[in-house]
């Protein structure tokens, strides 16, 4: 699934998760403070891997991509500036 968020400079950007999970820790339409959009995006993807290594025994790259991916956009703002989460995609 893909995770459609807009960064406080306006900035709009795709991301995936290879687990639904997403939907469990954001919602649409809501601004996150940067801080802890990253931190549920952590946890997400930590899930999101765990649940691929158990199918498969092995990790996930793309989620180790994604929160790799969050965190060097996030280190552009202050931890309070808000992220929205726009939308959802399956």
């Amino acid at each position: 699934m893909t995770f459609d968020v807009r960064w406080p400079d306006g900035t709009e950007v795709s991301y995936y998760s290879p687990s639904l999970v997403v939907e469990e820790h954001l919602a649409t339409g809501t601004a996150y403070p940067v801080a802890d959009f990253v931190a549920r995006s952590r946890t997400c993807m930590e899930i999101a891997d765990a649940r691929v290594r158990k199918k498969y025994g092995i990790g996930c790259a793309q989620s180790v991509r994604t929160i790799a991916l969050i965190s060097a956009a996030a280190r552009r703002f202050g931890p309070d500036d808000e992220v929205l989460v726009e939308s959802f995609r399956r």
